[in-house]
Order: structure tokens, then C-alpha cells, then sequence
């Protein structure tokens, strides 16, 4: 015969400040850790859900970013751009870009001081390639002349970077004309403008610094990735556009390391603090269970009973955990990166899986914590409860 959960309910309710109090701490361990995944996750939404399937990122050969590569541009002309497997735009030219990366210093929200942002300099062939794109404030910069456009993400966590305004690098001063947005997350986080312009600025006009090709479809994007694979005189390193955006989700792995590992030291102390609260609550009801015992409950339910109640302690803590965080989903921050030397914006995001992953470490907690407890508790004999109350 099972022992009513009932009973265990009412018993936490009675001792509702120890319950409290326990729960808070189970709680704050749960957020810590969400917290930590959160940041995971925004990250990969960010990187994971960037680059079209059919985009090649050519780096000069040993390279890993765009920022310390360099293709020379009579290379692109000659060996690359004109690549059978290469898709046309409506005009029929290569749909083959060059483009320069740069970083600058600005202030954010975050950082008064200045943090790095990459710049990225596009021929109208990048922006074909990026039609996905669209402008939410503004319009785009036009050709042959000093302007700009910022990404949703550099708007809203960069004061300087707002249309109207006018930024200092390079050789003077551009203007802001546009702020654009891409459901490739990662786009977000630049600043574009004139392939030509930009790189006069920084005496780059015989060099990119990547090259971005589309391919006819998924068998051209493979045979265009080996035939240039093949060709000695390149030396690039390709990949797709996509494995070079996951691959920056690397950035967050040391503060997600952190995170967890915090969360596991705070998870050993609530565990002992779950441990504590149910060998009082055991001490403070030997009565209780010598009664139980007389009644006819077995030794098994007595333990299954005391278990069960540090279980929905802990399931408490995690769904007090779970709420504390939810107001950091969608939170916009940033990261810096070890790939493009510049901050990454992106959201966080506390996902169902985060969600459900907190309250299993909760309960596991919670088990963990009730185990010794409860055996104690189904340990004890009648008459000793009932001589001890």
C-alpha cells in the first residue's frame, strides 16, 4: 500500500520556509545553468541557421577568417570567376564575389570604450549574392560613394552605428544611409559599403580578402569545390558558406564550459541542502513514521513517500529556476569572436529542451539529495519512531 502523495504535499506545505528556502537554492542552480545553454544556443541559432546551402567561401590556403586571408584579385579574374558550375545572375555574369573584411573600434551599449566590429566591402555581385537581405530603416549604399549600411544587430547594441550618422576610419568619414537585416543571423552583426571604396581606404585594391561564389546547384557546388581543389596555382582553402559559420559557434563554448561548470559545484551544495532538509524533516517525524508503520505501511512505501517529497522539492526549485530565466529569451548581447577578431551579435534563447534539461536537473538533484534521507526514514523500527518522537 503506497503512502497518499497527499501527505508529502501537505508536509511541505507545513514546512514552507525550509521548503523555501531549499527550492530557492535548487532554483538558482537550474538558472545558472540555463542561463549557460542559453548563450549556447543563441549561438547556434545565430551560425547554424547562416550561409545559403549553395555558397563556396574561398580563403587564401592555410587560412581559417576572412580577416587574415588574401586573394589576389587577377587571380579571382582569371582562375576563379569564370568557373563553369558558377551561376549566372539575370544579366548573365558570374554570381562571383570579391570582398574585403576590416575591422573597427566602436563604442556599444556594453562597452564605452569601443568594441571590434567587422566591416565588409561588397561589389554588386556580394549584394546579389545576399538578395535576401532586406533594408529596414534607410537604403542601401550605393557604388563609388563613402556610405554604409549596419546590420539589425550592430543598430541596436551600437549608438554611432544609426542612420544619419557618420563613422570614422580609414581615410575620413562615411556615411550611415541604411540599417539591413538577414534571416542569416550572422550577417547581422557587419557593416557593409563599397568593395572599391573600402579597400582604397586601406591600399587593398590588388587583394580580397575572400571570395563568395554560388554554385549552378548541389552537384555543381561539388564538382566546383574539387575542380578548384585541383588547381595548384590557387592555394585557397573552400568551404561551404555554412561550415564557416558554425564553426565561430566555438566563441561561446568557454562561457558555456563556465556556466556549467558552475552550475555543477552550486548543484553539489543544493543537493546537500535537499539532504539536509529531509533528514530534519525525518528527525522532526519519527512519530509519524512509527504511526505509518502501525497503520500497515511497509518499509518500501516509507521510502518511496520520503523520496517522492524530495522530488517535488527539487521539481519546485527547477520551475522557480525556470522562471527566474525566462526574461533573458531573446535578450540581445554579444560575443567576441576568435575567428573574426570582432563581436558577434546574438539572442539568447531558452528553448523547451533547455527548459525540460533544467527540471531533469532538478529532479535528478533532488533524487540524489532525498536517496540517504529516505532510506534512513524506511530504516527505522516502530518502536524506536515511536520511543524517539
Amino acid at each position: 500500500m503506497a503512502i497518499p502523495i497527499a501527505y508529502n504535499i501537505r508536509n511541505l506545505v507545513v514546512r514552507r520556509t525550509t521548503t523555501l528556502m531549499t527550492a530557492l537554492g535548487i532554483a538558482l542552480t537550474v538558472a545558472v545553468l540555463a542561463a549557460a545553454l542559453a548563450v549556447g544556443a543563441g549561438l547556434a541559432k545565430a551560425f547554424t541557421a547562416s550561409g545559403h546551402p549553395n555558397h563556396l567561401l574561398l580563403l587564401r590556403k592555410g587560412s581559417t577568417a576572412e580577416l587574415i586571408s588574401s586573394v589576389p584579385i587577377p587571380v579571382f579574374k582569371e582562375r576563379i570567376k569564370l568557373r563553369a558550375g558558377i551561376a549566372k545572375d539575370e544579366k548573365g555574369e558570374p554570381m562571383a564575389s570579391p570582398e574585403t573584411v576590416l575591422v573597427i573600434n566602436l563604442p556599444s551599449v556594453d562597452a564605452p570604450d569601443g568594441m571590434n566590429l567587422n566591416i565588409r566591402g561588397l561589389p554588386p555581385a556580394g549584394l546579389k549574392l545576399r538578395e535576401d537581405c532586406t533594408i529596414t530603416q534607410g537604403r542601401w549604399f550605393q557604388q563609388g560613394r563613402r556610405e554604409l549600411v549596419v546590420g539589425s544587430a550592430v543598430a541596436k547594441r551600437y549608438p554611432d552605428a544609426q542612420v544619419g550618422k557618420q563613422i570614422t576610419f580609414g581615410r575620413g568619414k562615411w556615411d550611415i544611409v541604411g540599417v539591413f537585416d538577414s534571416p542569416q543571423m550572422a550577417r547581422n552583426s557587419e557593416i557593409w559599403g563599397d568593395f572599391d571604396q573600402i579597400s582604397g581606404d586601406f591600399n587593398r585594391l590588388e587583394a580580397a580578402s575572400s571570395v563568395l561564389v554560388r554554385a549552378q546547384d548541389e552537384v555543381a557546388l561539388d564538382a566546383l569545390r574539387n575542380e578548384l581543389n585541383a588547381d595548384p596555382q590557387l592555394q585557397v582553402e573552400i568551404m561551404t558558406e555554412k561550415a564557416y559559420y558554425a564553426q565561430q559557434t566555438d566563441s561561446g563554448a568557454p562561457l558555456e564550459f563556465l556556466g556549467i561548470f558552475v552550475a555543477v559545484i552550486m548543484a553539489v551544495g543544493s543537493c546537500f541542502a535537499a539532504m539536509n532538509t529531509m533528514y530534519a524533516a525525518v528527525a522532526r517525524r519519527n512519530k509519524e513514521i512509527g504511526t505509518l508503520r502501525i497503520l500497515g505501511f511497509s518499509k518500501s512505501s516509507i521510502l518511496l513517500s520520503f523520496f517522492v517529497e524530495s522530488v517535488l522539492l527539487a521539481a519546485l526549485g527547477g520551475l522557480i529556476g525556470i522562471i527566474l530565466v525566462l526574461p533573458l529569451n531573446g535578450v540581445a548581447t554579444g560575443i567576441g569572436s576568435n575567428l573574426t577578431f570582432a563581436e558577434i551579435g546574438f539572442e539568447l534563447r531558452i528553448t523547451p529542451g533547455i527548459a525540460a534539461f533544467g527540471m531533469g536537473f532538478a529532479l535528478f538533484m533532488g533524487a540524489i539529495g532525498g536517496l540517504l534521507p529516505a532510506s534512513s526514514a524506511a530504516r527505522k523500527e516502530i518502536l524506536t519512531a515511536l520511543r524517539d518522537s
